[in-house]
Order: structure tokens, then C-alpha cells, then sequence
């Protein structure tokens, strides 16, 4: 094994155990209210509720809470860097993360004005069941516990995030998005960002 891939299963080994005592402890009812206080620093990028209008910027309403959490948990603990998530997420603590977390989970999808290109569709849906996506993310593409929601994402952030899963530059905990992303094709890379913008979060 070389050195890179054993420090890359190092870290993966530190952080998920991280994330398994963040998790599995007990922790006090996330609180709404607090959620959404917090989460006004937040509309300025994601967009108000969490509703973004950028297309290179995510979507958080709707998105389970778990997969907010950890997110912001890896941003917070250097295993995901970004320059503008990284500063904000470092002084959050576990209760913020659940606040935040619980309240984002809370608000309605908006529906993009976007509808599936017709001469994409049928390709992505069956990317999306050739690569496994809809086991993991759900039938329906709404995502669960710590796995997000695609349906309705931005375009242009997925199909960045799918380019760095694929080059192996984007944070990823247990490998699967890594492999699941090897065998794409950048027009395939595009299809499947065309296709699952266009599904609207609905």
C-alpha cells in the first residue's frame, strides 16, 4: 500500500470514529429556533431556507439532517476544505451542527424552474440505476440518513462534486462515490447533472 493511500485510510479511520461518537452518543433535542438563527449566515450562498439560486452553490433544504451534520462535521474537522464553508464550520459546535442540521432538514425543496432536457432523461435515469446511485440515494434520488439528496440539486455543484469524487480530490469518508464515479464519462458526468437538476427535489 503507498504512503498517500495509507494516510488517506488513516484519516478516513480518525474520522469516522469521530463521527461515530458525534452520532451514536446521546445528544439533546436539536433546537429549531437556534437552527434557524444560525442558518441566516448560510442564506447568503444556499440561498434563503437553504433554496440556492446559484447554480454552483447546493441546495441544504430538504437534505436529511444526518448528511447535514457530518458534512459540516468534516468541514469543521479539516477532512472536507473548502475556503468558504472551512472558516464558518470550524467554531460550530456539535450543537450547532444538529441545530443547523435539523433545520435545513426541515424546509420545503424548492422546485427549480429547470425540467429535465427529454434527450437526457432516459440516459440519466439509467445512469443513475447502472451506477447504483438509486440504491444508495433512494428510488426517488431524495437521499437518506447520512446519504444526500440529488433530486433537485444545482447543476453545476454536481457536476463539480462528481469530478472531484472521480479524481479522488473530494472528501470522501467510506470510498463508494470514489469507485462509483471511475467509470464516467465527462459527458456521462453531465448527463447525470443535467438529469438530476432537472428532477426538481420533487
Amino acid at each position: 500500500m503507498s504512503g498517500g493511500r495509507a494516510a488517506r485510510r488513516g484519516a478516513g479511520a480518525a474520522w469516522a470514529l469521530g463521527a461515530a461518537l458525534l452520532f451514536a452518543c446521546p445528544a439533546p433535542a436539536a433546537d429549531l429556533e437556534a437552527g434557524r438563527r444560525r442558518a441566516q449566515d448560510c442564506f447568503a450562498c444556499h440561498g434563503p431556507e437553504g433554496n440556492s439560486t446559484n447554480p454552483a452553490m447546493s441546495s441544504l433544504a430538504g437534505q436529511p439532517a444526518q448528511f447535514i451534520a457530518m458534512q459540516l462535521f468534516q468541514f469543521r474537522e479539516g477532512n472536507r476544505k473548502d475556503p468558504k464553508m472551512t472558516p464558518p464550520a470550524v467554531g460550530l459546535s456539535n450543537a450547532d451542527l444538529n441545530d443547523l442540521a435539523a433545520y435545513f432538514s426541515a424546509q420545503k425543496p424548492a422546485m427549480l424552474a429547470k425540467a429535465p432536457d427529454p434527450a437526457t432523461a432516459a440516459a440519466g435515469r439509467r445512469l443513475t440505476e447502472q451506477h447504483h446511485c438509486v440504491q444508495c440515494h433512494g428510488a426517488a434520488l431524495m437521499g437518506q440518513q447520512h446519504i444526500p439528496r440529488l433530486a433537485g440539486q444545482q447543476r453545476g455543484y454536481l457536476r463539480v462534486q462528481l469530478r472531484g469524487f472521480k479524481a479522488g480530490t473530494r472528501a470522501d469518508i467510506d470510498g463508494f462515490m470514489t469507485s462509483a464515479t471511475q467509470l464516467l464519462s465527462d459527458k456521462e458526468i453531465e448527463i447525470l447533472a443535467d438529469y438530476l437538476s432537472g428532477l426538481g427535489g420533487q
